[in-house]
């Protein structure tokens, strides 16, 4: 089964590539196009294409069954449409049938353990599914984008939520996460008839929700620990730090469609909080997906502090209106990601050569004793 996956996360990370490319080509840079229809693809490419299928089929690997694999084949074949340059509809259709099969899979995890962490990430399943409707029926990506960003963010605090478990969260600290995501979410609906509103009170969601993590996620103890532990804490952190600078953009800015300031926004959750997270569960989702093993290394700090330096040159850059920070940090964005690619290849690398070094002496102590 793990060979069958394979496929499927070399169409994601190709997605991931080309939507970074068209990014840069949409910040100024002189880069070839390469195909017209990227540059307006960068959206989608990234949180669709890349994103979008890499969760689905994370989940479908949660829930062991095949019928959730047709989710994340759906969206994959979204990304290839937007790839090879077919016509936007086609892609929104097969990424809006994706989130719909990952709203299924996302029912049949509820059935199977009703809980709120559970909910949320059905949530968020569904914003996706909102988001992808909106686009097929022709809405600007302005007007949607919070959808998908909220797929995002809803995804990444259920899980958080799940893992505060260990720490017994209690009544009061569960009923404070339900107000912050259903503040979170009035915003999104909100935002469908007043954006400028909508996206306030989505802010003020992303506040609320970056303060309960703060208080309450387990990231606060284990950062005190070593190695690839503390790692993923200062990943989440830093995240979560960036998740409320979205909030106060958001609540700021308003519902911007377009210039510095929405860029600020979009990018302070999209890169800063969401990518720092990519980093820190990388090491762990990467091998239960792929079924090739990796251990950490020191070399992963290089990534994550190339990541948020280039984060914060774009989003100043973009809060003071200074076309060339905010070309800087794209182009430091792009390769915060690149090295992160490479950084796990050699991790990968040097695992299997630690492996294969340790067979050999496993066979050559063999040999000695008979």
């Amino acid at each position: 089964m793990h060979k069958r996956r394979l496929p499927l996360m070399a169409l994601t990370f190709l997605a991931l590539l080309v939507g970074m490319w068209a990014g840069l080509v949409r910040l100024g840079w002189n880069l070839p196009t390469l195909r017209p229809t990227w540059p307006v693809a960068h959206g989608p490419l990234m949180v669709g294409g890349f994103l979008g299928t890499l969760i689905s089929l994370e989940r479908a690997v949660a829930l062991n069954r095949p019928p959730a694999y047709v989710a994340p084949v759906l969206s994959a074949l979204g990304a290839l449409a937007l790839l090879v340059g077919l016509p936007l509809q086609v892609a929104a259709l097969f990424l809006t049938l994706g989130s719909a099969g990952l709203v299924l899979v996302s029912v049949e995890i509820v059935r199977r353990q009703p809980a709120l962490f559970t909910l949320t990430l059905g949530l968020g399943a569904l914003a996706w599914l909102v988001g992808n409707l909106l686009w097929a029926l022709g809405w600007p990506l302005p007007a949607l984008v919070g959808w998908w960003g909220a797929f995002l963010v809803l995804t990444i605090v259920g899980e958080r939520l799940e893992l505060s478990r260990l720490l017994r969260l209690s009544a009061w600290g569960q009923r404070a996460f339900a107000l912050a995501v259903g503040l979170y979410v009035l915003g999104l609906a909100l935002s469908v008839v007043d954006i400028n509103v909508g996206v306030r009170v989505t802010g003020a969601g992303q506040l609320a929700l970056a303060a309960w993590l703060a208080r309450y996620d387990i990231a606060r103890r284990t950062v005190r620990q070593v190695g690839l532990t503390r790692f993923i804490a200062l990943c989440l952190l830093l995240g979560y730090a960036w998740l409320a600078v979205a909030g106060v953009l958001g609540v700021w800015y308003g519902g911007v469609t377009s210039g510095p300031g929405y860029d600020a926004v979009l990018h302070a959750v999209f890169l800063g909080f969401v990518f720092s997270m990519i980093f820190g569960h990388a090491p762990i989702i990467f091998p239960a997906v792929t079924g090739i093993p990796m251990t950490f290394s020191p070399r992963f700090y290089l990534h994550l502090a190339l990541l948020h330096f280039s984060v914060l040159v774009r989003v100043v850059g973009g809060a003071v209106n200074v076309a060339s920070w905010r070309q800087l940090g794209g182009l430091l964005n792009a390769l915060a990601i690149v090295l992160f690619l490479a950084n796990t290849v050699m991790a990968v690398r040097a695992t299997r050569r630690l492996s294969s070094q340790g067979a050999n002496r496993g066979q050559s102590a063999e040999g000695v004793s008979r």
